[in-house]
């Protein structure tokens, strides 16, 4: 996963940000916020990963959560919670949900690493379909010869080509759970 990816540790309990913040800084850029309101400040279109505390004094993770969502940012969230999942969670749109206490980095790292997989793939797939959905329109007006003669649908044609090995590629990197995740749509 690339190490230029940003994430932002969230939580009211300044021991576990920080603790959260050592276990991810040698791989991530990592920023860190002691609250709702502090990570809303802090929150940016460069923040790939979210890790966020649902229950926060003033403004909680949900309220957070809310907000990102409002505000069309493109980053993943994990809720890190010491309240069970029930069934409330089903409203809420996050990717991942981590129960503390954390008490591994590898847990903590393993769960950022997949969130970033998602994106890829997310990114690669939209992607596909935007170029797939131009090749069919332009093969249902187009002749064949029309379409052999241009160059532009030659390129077209072999990156969707590359797209279709690049996700089959990062597909393969995601369990069936990451996938099940990846095309859940809440609904």
């Amino acid at each position: 996963m690339p190490k230029d990816a940003t994430v932002l540790i969230v939580d009211d309990e300044k021991p576990i940000t920080d603790a959260y913040a050592q276990w991810l800084e040698d791989d991530y850029n990592v920023r860190t916020a002691y609250s709702g309101t502090e990570a809303l400040e802090k929150l940016d279109e460069e923040v790939d990963v979210v890790l966020l505390d649902r229950r926060m004094p003033n403004l909680s993770g949900e309220d957070v959560l809310a907000r990102i969502h409002e505000q069309g940012l493109n980053c993943r969230v994990a809720l890190v919670s010491a309240v069970e999942p029930d069934f409330d969670i089903l409203e809420l749109g996050f990717d991942a949900y981590l129960e503390k206490p954390v008490s591994e980095a590898d847990e903590l790292l393993e769960t950022v690493e997949t969130l970033l997989k998602r994106s890829t793939y997310d990114s690669q797939m939209q992607r596909f379909l935007s170029l797939a959905n131009k090749k069919a329109a332009l093969e249902t007006k187009k002749s064949p010869e029309e379409l052999d003669a241009n160059d532009e649908y030659d390129e077209l044609t072999e990156e969707l080509a590359e797209l279709r090995t690049q996700l089959s590629d990062t597909a393969g990197t995601l369990d069936d759970d990451d996938l099940r995740a990846e095309f859940y749509d809440g609904e």
